[in-house]
């Protein structure tokens, strides 16, 4: 009899060495502008892992991609004693690479970056890289050597996780920008290797950075290259040959999405949240081969050692690091005090042309900070619909409230407005006016960023509530 597999997956964990950076501006500044915690990475991941340290049962780790934030050696260096740790303490490593993983200085893997560098008092200065071709030997010793089978073009290759269960770990066969996929010698040696899977008897899951499925639809229209290059080969691949599941990140979003084909077969892409993130979190997945189900859970931390919260959450504390956060606790200022909400939003927002403009700017963000929900409800024609108590409460909401709820959820997952609250009404029939407006006066450079045959509505539906599979956060996947 087969017994039940479960691991831990964790993704996007972005990890900057402590090394690579002392307490300055030039620091806190790349940090404001990000959405990602860079300073506390290394106390984050550490906590994730001694997690994984404290759970005697589970033997098995998978990291997914963008290990390490800026392709620097010296990350590399801090990441892979983590991982040193982990198999010293009994554990079975799995890794795979992405493209925050290595620079190409001289630019022969179109890589985004190009060079790494060290934070100082007052600016930077330029650090040892790691090239793409030098990824693979780095971390053999975790999936490589241990595989059933390697497939070097892409560096991808196939484990045994226990009896009953493989998985193929995808090393996105791209450099960074034109292509992030197999190509198609890999696709058929993934091919191959599923269907030798499936001769064993075999569960086959697959695993990769890049997603297989976008977040929202908008975001494959909009910036196609980050999604898995070769997507609709893969659907078709999934689809044929019955593997329900692949487990993706990049995007930085907690999100579990399903595709159906034409005929009717499908598979779940399970998207996890980078661990780094104000809300980051890493998948506990149990695979039970016998009675041919997967089920998914995810896990938080609530305290980091060393970390005064100042009686906040973990996230609230994290989250008001980087620029949505920032934002959102400043915006109370452009009424009161506009220029310290500058100040403070200093790295986040342009500044300089705010400042360049500041009788306008101050204008128009304080008329936004002031919007009620009812009026953005009348302007969707949506306020004679609504009930009495529907108005009372729309009166008393502000927009820029609600603005940001769906801004504290965009990383999590599980967005906060169901159909039936007062927010998705507004919001919902006001994306749906804009949508009567683009059409009628044929305003090419939003119609240009509306995917086809979907609309400016269909659009925000996926930001106000979960119309996928109704929790980003955990799901059972039939395997049969």
């Amino acid at each position: 009899m087969k017994k039940p597999i479960s691991f831990y997956l964790l993704t996007d964990t972005h990890l900057v060495s402590e090394k690579n950076w002392v307490e300055g501006d030039p620091i806190n500044r790349r940090e404001r502008g990000d959405q990602i915690v860079l300073k506390l990475s290394p106390a984050i991941l550490d906590a994730f892992i001694e997690k994984i340290l404290a759970d005697k049962e589970t033997d098995t780790v998978l990291f997914t991609g963008d290990n390490v934030n800026s392709g620097d050696l010296q990350s590399h260096e801090d990441f892979r004693k983590r991982l040193e740790r982990l198999t010293q303490a009994g554990k079975k490593v799995y890794v795979i690479t992405a493209t925050h993983d290595y620079c190409s200085p001289n630019g022969e893997d179109e890589c985004f970056q190009h060079d790494a560098v060290r934070y100082t008092a007052t600016g930077t200065e330029p650090i040892p890289v790691m090239l793409r071709k030098d990824l693979f030997d780095y971390y053999y010793d975790y999936g490589p050597k241990q595989a059933i089978s390697v497939h070097r073009e892409s560096e991808s290759y196939v484990v045994q996780l226990g009896d009953g269960v493989r998985i193929c770990m995808i090393n996105d066969n791209g450099n960074g920008r034109s292509h992030c996929g197999l190509f198609e010698d890999g696709l058929q040696w993934l091919k191959t290797q599923i269907r030798a899977a499936k001769d064993a008897g075999d569960v086959m899951l697959l695993a990769v950075h890049h997603p297989v499925i976008a977040p929202w639809e908008v975001y494959r229209h909009l910036v196609e290259y980050e999604v898995y290059g070769g997507y609709r080969d893969l659907w078709k691949l999934m689809c044929e040959e019955n593997v329900r599941v692949v487990f993706t990140g990049h995007t930085h979003v907690q999100n579990i999405r399903k595709y159906t084909d034409e005929q009717g077969r499908w598979f779940v892409d399970v998207s996890t949240v980078s661990a780094v993130n104000a809300a980051g979190k890493m998948r506990y997945v149990t695979v039970d081969p016998e009675q041919g189900v997967c089920d998914v859970s995810s896990i938080a931390l609530d305290r980091l050692v060393g970390v005064d919260l100042g009686g906040k959450s973990l996230f609230e504390y994290l989250y008001a690091i980087n620029f949505v956060g920032r934002v959102e606790a400043a915006f109370p200022l452009i009424r009161t005090d506009f220029d310290r909400f500058l100040t403070e939003t200093d790295g986040v927002l342009p500044a300089d042309k705010l400042r360049e403009h500041k009788t306008l700017a101050k204008c128009v963000l304080r008329f936004v900070s002031g919007l009620k929900l009812s009026s953005i409800a009348k302007f969707g024609k949506i306020w004679k619909v609504m009930t009495p108590a529907q108005k009372k409460e729309a009166k008393q909401k502000l927009l820029m409230t609600a603005a940001f709820e769906i801004c504290r959820h965009i990383y999590p997952g599980n967005a906060p407005f169901t159909p039936e609250t007062v927010e998705y009404l507004a919001l919902h029939g006001a994306a749906a006016r804009l949508d009567r407006l683009v059409q009628k006066f044929k305003i090419e450079k939003v119609q240009k960023m509306i995917p086809p045959g979907s609309s400016l509505a269909e659009i925000a539906e996926d930001f106000l509530y979960n119309n996928r599979t109704g929790d980003d956060d955990a799901i059972r996947i039939d395997l049969t």
